[in-house]
């Protein structure tokens, strides 16, 4: 299984930014798919999650601003940045979880005040 994330770069405070991370190869067809980031000196976080049902997670810290979505017929998944911050930024990595993990090379995400 492979995971192609996209969409990263550099944006003012207040900017939109989109994700997206398309995964190919042979994946269960009940999985979830979400984005990680990992701030320099900080641990790596889950931001949100949704699983092939529909049902979607949000880290407390981005709640009402990120959108999650997932398009099953081409295994992709996306996550919509509104109203970004400064503290947004992050390499975001995406990851899906079938039984197993995997995980996208990561895309820079930053937010100039």
């Amino acid at each position: 299984v492979q995971l192609q994330a996209s969409g990263g770069g550099l944006v003012q405070a207040g900017g939109s930014l989109r994700l997206s991370c398309a995964a190919s190869g042979s994946i269960f067809s009940i999985n979830s798919m979400g984005w990680y980031r990992q701030a320099p000196g900080k641990q790596r976080e889950l931001v949100g999650a949704i699983t092939s049902a529909g049902s979607t997670y949000y880290a407390d810290s981005v709640k009402g601003r990120f959108i999650i979505s997932r398009d099953n017929a081409k295994n992709t998944v996306y996550l919509q940045m509104n109203s970004l911050k400064p503290e947004d930024t992050a390499v975001y990595y995406c990851n899906l979880r079938d039984g197993k993990y995997y995980w996208g090379q990561g895309t820079q995400v930053t937010v100039s005040s």
